[in-house]
């Protein structure tokens, strides 16, 4: 996954804490306090069925034209580009939907400056990826006390005011499933030994990620961690950073590496040295790796996804909160307050369903 400074799920909503745990065992739409508009002894109709029964669902049939701003960080990244690749794509899918999209920066103070600018505007609801979270919180609160919902893609603000509604991926998630794929396929092996490859070791994600990984072994006792070492999310990171593994671990049965982008640096260093003794698991869904996996032509057997479709997710809620519509295939009159993708595992067996949703 790629850099996030502080791409965390808010508070109620993350494992182990006091997310990228913006991920869980499964799918979870958890009730965070943001705006909440809840609504008790609903009215019935005259045949006893809810009135809510009768609220429309967000759909592409065409209904009020809404100005949705987006505002990301500067694309250095593929999951980043591919995150203002779905919004655009997504975005292009309704006739009533205007998206107007900052070029996106690394600098937070001029994030700060597109996200005004889309303020004074006047949208009608702001989706925002923010550079840093905590810097951007009073930016959303702005846009809040303006009377332009906020939906906080990613990157958590420190205050739910800050924001309708979050969307985000589960990084708990991803290292609790690469964990349980790893034991899986290990599981009848005595004295099986893994070696991870995390990301940036500073971010609060890759610290999720590596305790939803140990949580998972600690249903394999035959499995036992090794080594660990950390990377920079990059290309030249992953292939320094798995050679010094190699060189230190002669033998290992697998490999969790974080992230897909660090992953083509790795899997260059494991073919110069030669290694087909071991499986490797992934993390994100980058396009190569799932095309590695399907070629089955390397030790690469599997990813965990950190999927960068959430920016299209957020173009839907956005367009639903925008027209005063609920959600398909919920009951509820308003969209809910946070939404927490699945961190699935792609395989050999089921990439031909998720390719579309890599990224380069």
């Amino acid at each position: 996954m790629p850099k996030t400074p502080d791409t965390a799920r808010p508070e109620a909503a993350r494992p182990g804490s006091t997310r990228r745990g913006i991920l869980f065992g499964g799918a979870a739409v958890s009730a965070t306090a943001l705006l909440a508009a809840c609504t008790s002894n609903e009215p019935t109709t005259k045949d006893n069925a809810p009135a809510t029964d009768n609220q429309p669902a967000a759909d592409s049939a065409p209904g009020r034209k809404v100005t949705i701003g987006f505002a990301g960080p500067q694309a250095d990244h593929g999951w980043l580009n591919a995150i203002n690749e779905n919004a655009r794509n997504r975005a292009k899918k309704y006739a009533d939907v205007t998206l107007d999209i900052t070029e996106g920066s690394n600098d937070t103070a001029a994030q700060i400056g597109q996200i005004q600018t889309l303020i004074n505007k006047k949208v009608d609801v702001l989706v925002i990826l923010p550079t840093d979270g905590k810097a951007l919180t009073q930016t959303g609160l702005a846009a809040m006390k303006a009377g332009i919902p906020v939906i906080n893609l990613d990157r958590a603000f420190a205050s739910p005011q800050a924001c309708r509604a979050y969307v985000g991926g589960d990084n708990y998630g991803m290292g609790l499933n690469a964990g349980r794929y790893i034991g899986e396929k290990l599981k009848n092996k005595p004295g099986a030994k893994v070696v991870e490859l995390a990301g940036i070791d500073s971010l609060e994600l890759t610290r999720l990620r590596t305790q939803g990984f140990d949580d998972a072994l600690k249903n394999y006792p035959n499995i036992t961690k090794v080594a660990r070492q950390a990377a920079e999310f990059t290309v030249e990171s992953g292939q320094a950073k798995m050679a010094q593994l190699l060189q230190a671990q002669p033998q290992f049965d697998a490999l969790w590496n974080h992230d897909d982008d660090q992953g083509v640096g790795v899997l260059r260093a494991i073919a110069q040295a030669r290694r087909k003794d071991f499986l490797m698991v992934g993390g994100a869904g980058a396009k190569s790796a799932m095309d590695a996996i399907k070629a089955d032509d390397s030790v690469l057997k599997a990813t965990v996804l950190y999927p960068p479709t959430m920016s299209a997710t957020a173009i839907d809620l956005a367009r639903a909160l925008g027209q005063g519509k609920g959600i398909s295939g919920t009951a509820e009159l308003e969209i809910p307050a946070s939404l927490t993708l699945y961190s699935a595992v792609v395989t050999r067996e089921n990439v031909d369903a998720y390719l579309p949703t890599g990224f380069n």
